[in-house]
């Protein structure tokens, strides 16, 4: 095998490939507002309060806190692991340099299918917050609900197929306004008189929980609440400096909307009663809304959850789109999938793929029950599949990182110990909460993963490149910002074109 320059690298890959995504598009600020997107605070909020509550009670405050500090060791994991890769199908790519290609295909299949439920768990609440702002009594009709979420979806899906300006320029607008709305309801529910009952720091502590099945329930379902902050590793391609700029993000996008939560959760058990929270089901920021601020409030953080959806639906686009389009460009999927419009810079074509099937989905959903049975069902099996891709993260930030975690004490803690805690925590949440889950849940979330092991197969054994890759190896990365040893810019190319451990 010969090895060939640089310049001649990129050309066999835009050769191979087409046209790649459009460099240094996003800035730092930017990509801690897609982070926040991505979690989309104010719809995590108000479709999984009422599950959080009926699954730990009181005790949710201490769900979001026990799951976060896990959940930041995998976001550190993350960091680390985009420092040696900037690649758009980030743990897809890093779990199969690491550990093993099976591993990091079923990452990758796992966050396209979790993202692909979420098309349905997403429009729902988008489209019946709308008609909650037109009319409260049309927001339990299933069916408008999907109609008009539909719609919204469609708007989104049109976005992010105009390129990541026009998303990061949808976003601002979007997640400024979500998060204003819902600092000023932080500061309304400290100063509000009445109560159902008054704080008590025991909701912070392991006292309320069922045992430990009780706990991973709570804590699986708190996942949900967090899930979404990577996107900021799936748009890495297009970040300014993304080696540092993606972790950075994902990280300061994790700290505000844990105090967001905390700060909503801790209302809800305070100003709510436990009858008012479950009749207000998919939509508990509107009633405490009500509480807080009467006749004005509870249509203003409707507004904020429409916005929420709104936004979150384009990241999680962003994401399904950006993991599929690294598949097609890597030949584990079909590779039409890796095509980039010429003037958009967008992957197009997989962009098309999952709107036709989300629009399927939707259709379907019609038939499946009421808007609280189908995010119900849909938080619990995404939850699945986010413990599955995370926990896969973070052993392999472990594995990449391994020949240093004796370095310093630094090391040892962000690159190690603490991604290794999270991913084993994943691991058991998800293991522990399968016999409390219901059968469509868990047909769901395992089933869902399952049908990955198809096209895994059939590529394999087509000899795709992907399946013979370069490790990454944090010891033989330099300390700047430069190409890092297994990135793409310096992986040797065959005479001939195509790169020879990725194609």
């Amino acid at each position: 095998m010969r090895t060939i320059s640089l310049t001649e690298a990129v050309n066999a890959m835009r050769n191979n490939s087409g046209r790649g995504l459009q460099p240094n598009v996003l800035g730092t600020f930017d990509t801690v507002v897609m982070a926040v997107a991505g979690s989309a605070p104010a719809y995590s909020l108000t479709a999984t309060t009422a599950v959080l509550v009926g699954a730990v009670g009181l005790a949710s405050p201490a769900a979001l806190l026990y799951c976060a500090i896990p959940m930041l060791g995998i976001v550190l994991a993350y960091g680390r692991l985009g420092r040696l890769d900037a690649n758009a199908g980030a743990a897809y790519s890093w779990v199969g340099r690491t550990l093993h290609p099976a591993l990091g295909f079923l990452s990758g299949w796992a966050l396209v299918v979790s993202a692909t439920i979420f098309m349905v768990a997403g429009s729902l609440p988008a489209g019946a917050m709308t008609l909650a702002v037109l009319d409260p009594a049309l927001a339990d009709d299933t069916r408008l609900a999907l109609l008009v979420g539909g719609g919204w979806f469609l708007l989104m899906l049109l976005v992010v197929l105009g390129g990541a300006r026009l998303t990061v320029r949808a976003q601002l607008l979007l997640t400024g306004v979500e998060v204003a709305v819902l600092l000023l309801f932080v500061v309304a529910a400290v100063a509000h008189n009445g109560s159902a009952r008054a704080f008590d720091w025991s909701w912070l502590g392991f006292g309320h929980f069922d045992g430990p099945s009780g706990f991973a329930s709570g804590a699986l379902v708190a996942a949900f609440y967090y899930w979404g902050w990577d996107v900021t590793s799936n748009l890495s391609e297009e970040t300014r400096n993304s080696r540092r700029t993606a972790g950075l993000a994902a990280l300061l996008g994790m700290g505000v909307v844990f105090l967001i939560f905390e700060a909503f959760t801790i209302s809800v058990n305070v100003i709510l009663s436990a009858e008012q929270i479950q009749a207000g089901s998919a939509n508990v920021l509107g009633v405490l809304g009500e509480e807080i601020w009467p006749g004005v409030g509870g249509k203003l953080l409707i507004v904020a959850v429409m916005m929420s959806t709104i936004a979150t639906l384009e990241t999680t686009l962003i994401q399904v789109t950006r993991s599929l389009f690294a598949m097609g460009r890597d030949r584990t999927m079909p590779r039409v999938l890796g095509t980039v419009h010429r003037t958009w810079n967008t992957p197009w074509v997989a962009i098309t793929v999952v709107g036709a099937v989300a629009f399927g989905m939707l259709a379907a959903a019609s038939a499946l029950g009421s808007v609280t049975e189908i995010i119900s069902d849909a938080v619990t099996a995404i939850s699945l599949q986010i413990c599955v891709y995370y926990g896969l993260a973070g052993i392999a930030a472990v594995v990449a990182y391994r020949k240093l975690l004796l370095r310093s004490v630094r090391d040892f803690l962000l690159a190690g110990l603490w991604p290794l805690l999270g991913a084993l925590f994943m691991f058991w949440m998800f293991y522990e909460s399968l016999t409390g889950l219901s059968t469509v849940a868990v047909t769901i979330g395992v089933g869902g993963l399952a049908v990955g092991l198809v096209p895994m197969v059939w590529y394999w054994r087509r000899g795709s490149s992907y399946y013979r890759p370069a490790r990454l190896d944090a010891s033989r990365a330099p300390d700047d910002d430069g190409p890092y040893p297994g990135s793409d810019a310096e992986r040797p190319v065959q005479a001939g074109g195509a790169l020879a451990t990725d194609f």
